[in-house]
């Protein structure tokens, strides 16, 4: 069992981020140009709101590359990499725009494959819950789908739809497994999601659910290790303070890299697009971290 396997699923320290202080605001990437040889940016609520690119985001990660920077987009994305990139690229975000790209969903498809929970070493019977009904992420094992809980062996939440359904009707439908002691995979940890312009709770808050109810969950994506191990793979030789990751929620890409010993840029859009300066320092104060640096949007 790996440290982020565990019931309570907290994301382990690598190493202590020495740059945690009072943080700064900057204009755009170009200050950190001799600080920083690699970034790690979020996708949805950083680079795209789902839909289209945000305003330069895609000539800002051209201008990144440019000046001889590596660019890995990382993305709490519940499905595998193939169906990520196809997003991408229908956004426009076109291969030249990033070095790699990587989800957690691809990410958690390889860890299962090689570090199965029994349940997937037989025959499996699989609830998913999921803003697209594909399971892909369980590709190469005995499965079947399955509507309910009750019949279920285990249960994949890799995206919320409680903008859909509610939260209430959501948590219902997966409490029962607790009980029957129904494993649950986590493949989007994100707690909350935008849909339609407003905040709803994401995948990652009936996760937390079930687990404080004493459910097992597996986690994938950030701020949990195996993503950014994943990442720091196709980063070798560059020390960890020289990474910066890049993303709109202080749970997520601030406190992951701030724990992998990385330097963060917060952008004020997506999730916090309508935050208050105060609203910002208590989720700061609650996930006991800063991040190194902010900027309004993202932006060269």
């Amino acid at each position: 069992m790996k440290p982020d396997d565990t019931a309570h699923g907290e994301p382990l320290p690598d190493t202590a981020n020495p740059f945690l202080g009072r943080t700064s605001e900057i204009p755009g990437l170009d200050t950190l140009s001799e600080d920083a040889d690699a970034f790690l940016i979020d996708q949805f609520g950083t680079i795209h709101d789902g839909e289209h690119p945000y305003p330069d985001a895609i000539e800002t990660l051209h201008a990144i590359r440019s000046a001889g920077k590596k660019v890995i987009l990382l993305s709490n994305s519940g499905r595998r990499a193939t169906n990520n990139d196809a997003r991408l690229a229908a956004m426009g975000f076109t291969t030249d725009c990033y070095d790699a790209s990587l989800c957690s969903g691809e990410v958690g498809w390889a860890d299962l494959r090689a570090d199965p929970l029994p349940c997937l070493r037989q025959h499996c019977r699989i609830l998913l819950l999921a803003r697209d009904p594909s399971l892909d992420i369980l590709e190469g094992f005995d499965i079947e789908p399955v509507d309910t809980v009750e019949s279920a062996d285990l249960i994949m939440l890799a995206g919320s739809q409680t903008d859909l359904y509610g939260y209430d009707t959501l948590w219902d439908r997966i409490r029962p497994g607790i009980a029957r002691n129904i494993p649950l995979v986590c493949t989007n940890p994100d707690r909350l999601m935008l849909a339609g312009g407003q905040l709803h709770p994401g995948a990652g808050t009936l996760a937390e659910a079930y687990r404080n109810a004493g459910g097992h969950v597996r986690w994938y994506g950030k701020p949990y290790p195996r993503l950014y191990r994943a990442a720091f793979a196709l980063l070798p030789g560059i020390p960890r303070p020289r990474i910066f990751g890049v993303g709109d929620s202080i749970e997520h890409d601030v406190a992951g890299a701030a724990a992998r010993g990385c330097n963060s840029v917060l952008t004020r859009t997506g999730i916090i697009a309508h935050a208050s300066d105060a609203a910002l320092a208590a989720e700061m104060t609650r996930y006991a971290c800063r991040p190194t640096t902010i900027m309004s949007r993202f932006q060269w």
